[in-house]
């Protein structure tokens, strides 16, 4: 799934579809899907390390998840995000972390931030690495937004984020993700710039949506935001695998003969 498929699917008017991936196993079964998109998401930090936020994770970190991922895909697009201090320092260093997530398989990254990341944008665009811009409820900002808050309910902030999506278009973005912003501002902006957005907690409008995988599955029952619709019960299910296994072993039901390897006399 090339950047200019991907680009020709949007302007036929078809919706895109993205969902994260942090290991093969998962990934290879999102490809299989047909998915469009898959995003190695420094969400990892959360949902794979523990971590509160996504703030800890590291540019080592996001390759080696990146190289997991890229062995379990065959079609889909595959983007990596720059973690947090890897690209905000300077050009030079978000090139360098950039070219490192490339290298391990991303086809492009995704960075947070508006029009204050327009000239790394352009940039690494002009380095030849393609660009995702992250607007709206930002984590790598979570101290200075205080919490995790829809953003863009002010006139101000509405205004903001939609200078920024105008000017990380101009910057070279070749998408935005819009996250946790009203739904009627994630139109706007999806009627006012010439390229896809992508939503996550930001309504119906945009030109397709993203999730974190163990999100959709329903893997953490306790982890229910308005925007997160569960397809399956996964936590249920692999509780009650779990659960017939340890009866089996324990009542000495597995392994059973067609499970074990006799020599023949």
């Amino acid at each position: 799934m090339t950047l200019p498929k991907l680009v020709e699917k949007y302007r036929s008017g078809e919706k895109l579809t993205m969902l994260t991936a942090y290991d093969v196993t998962l990934a290879r079964l999102v490809d299989e899907a047909g998915m469009d998109m898959v995003l190695v998401g420094d969400s990892l930090g959360m949902v794979i390390q523990g971590h509160k936020s996504t703030l800890p994770v590291t540019i080592e970190q996001m390759v080696y998840h990146t190289q997991c991922v890229a062995r379990g895909i065959k079609k889909a697009h595959l983007m990596a995000d720059m973690p947090f201090l890897s690209y905000q320092v300077d050009k030079k260093q978000a090139v360098k972390n950039a070219g490192l997530l490339i290298k391990a398989g991303a086809e492009s990254v995704k960075i947070e931030g508006g029009e204050e990341m327009a000239d790394t944008v352009f940039y690494l665009k002009k380095m030849g690495v393609p660009v995702m811009g992250h607007i709206g409820l930002k984590p790598q900002s979570i101290h200075t937004m205080g919490g995790y808050k829809i953003q863009g309910k002010s006139e101000k902030e509405a205004k903001q984020i939609l200078k920024d999506a105008k000017v990380l278009q101009q910057a070279g973005v070749f998408s935005l993700l819009l996250e946790g912003i009203p739904a009627a501002l994630a139109k706007k902006i999806t009627q006012t710039v010439h390229v896809p957005t992508i939503g996550i907690g930001s309504g119906p409008f945009c030109s397709g949506q993203v999730l974190v995988i163990y999100d959709l599955l329903g893997a953490n029952p306790g982890f229910k935001p308005r925007f997160v619709k569960q397809y399956l019960d996964l936590h249920a299910l692999v509780n009650k695998a779990f659960k017939k296994y340890i009866h089996e072993v324990k009542e000495g039901e597995f392994p059973a003969k067609e499970h074990s390897f006799f020599l023949k006399k």
